[in-house]
């Protein structure tokens, strides 16, 4: 049995249907199911059960023996909301409740942290353990994931295998209900199919053109596939950055979708919103050698293939995967 948490959301829904596809479907999703928006997520998937996440924990208890491994997708995401108890409940204490489970119990778990632990990346983009204390996240989301990656590298009692996996800028299916908070992938094709253009932040930045701001894409597929490989590798535990290695601009992406939609491209530039301006990152590129090292030897799929098969296969038909 498979615990994933969050499984009505993007990338958690994703990971139940890529395990589906893998032959895994023993599978008991959580999360604050009842968000008509969200929930036809989970259509045609394969699953156990259901448990609401205030029941978790309770259910956990009872049934922990037959439970193989805990997928920790579920969290509160949304990086413009400033209410730092939300975080602090839902992302930082929940997930340790969860990690001291796995510990008693002794079962494995795979947790999702974020890119927005780099903050405007003086650091730079290094998942080394060591530089943990010295990151300054720019929003209560991204601190709320330092803190929870702080406090498990401290931690003396482990799961005997834990990963806390680094997402940089996930794009892909299932992202329909996101508002604001959907990939730029995401809202590009929205405003191709209604406008005709792309509307980009412009740069705020001296020597950073408009749109050329960069950002490490991953296709949410290839997030998966990473998942599925912690999952039957077990070994070597810790912190993991999970992108694509490389980073790209907007206009980059832009320029994909368009394409992707058989149109000319057509982009227009618009100041970044004030509430967002400060903290914003104007690059961010994952450095992939722990993972590497770890033994994932797959290549990622490249953002124009990507969302070549993102447009096509599923925004453009309104699917989900």
């Amino acid at each position: 049995m498979i615990v994933v948490t969050g499984a009505e959301g993007f990338i958690g829904s994703c990971l139940v249907a890529y395990l589906n596809a893998a032959g895994y479907n023993d599978l008991v999703l959580v999360d604050d199911f009842g968000h008509p928006e969200r929930s036809r997520n989970l259509d045609n998937k394969q699953f156990t059960e259901k448990i609401n996440r205030p029941a978790f924990f309770q259910w956990f208890s009872e049934h922990a023996n037959r439970v193989q491994f805990v997928f920790h997708i579920g969290a509160r995401t949304d990086t413009t909301d400033k209410n730092e108890q939300i975080f602090k409940e839902l992302n930082l204490e929940f997930t340790k409740e969860l990690w001291k489970a796995c510990v008693k119990e002794g079962i494995a778990l795979l947790y999702a942290s974020s890119a927005a632990t780099y903050g405007a990346g003086e650091h730079g983009y290094d998942d080394q353990e060591a530089l943990l204390p010295l990151l300054k996240p720019l929003n209560p989301y991204g601190r709320s994931k330092n803190d929870f990656d702080n406090w498990a590298v401290l931690q003396k009692e482990k799961p005997y295998f834990w990963a806390g996996l680094k997402f940089f800028n996930v794009y892909g299916p299932n992202e329909y209900h996101k508002g604001r908070m959907a990939s730029v992938v995401f809202h590009a094709f929205q405003q191709i199919q209604e406008t005709g253009h792309v509307r980009l932040f412009r740069s705020h930045k001296s020597g950073i053109a408009d749109g050329e701001q960069q950002r490490d894409f991953i296709y949410v597929k290839d997030l998966c596939d990473v998942c599925l490989y912690m999952m039957l590798n077990r070994k070597n535990s810790g912190i993991y950055n999970l992108g694509s290695g490389k980073a790209r601009s907007f206009n980059d992406l832009a320029g994909a979708v368009f394409k992707a939609m058989a149109l000319p491209a057509h982009i227009e530039y618009f100041d970044t919103p004030e509430d967002i301006r400060d903290t914003y990152q104007y690059f961010t590129e994952a450095s992939m050698q722990r993972l590497r090292l770890a033994g994932y030897t797959k290549a990622f799929t490249s953002l124009e293939e990507g969302i070549k098969d993102y447009v096509g296969n599923y925004l453009a038909q309104h699917k989900i995967w």
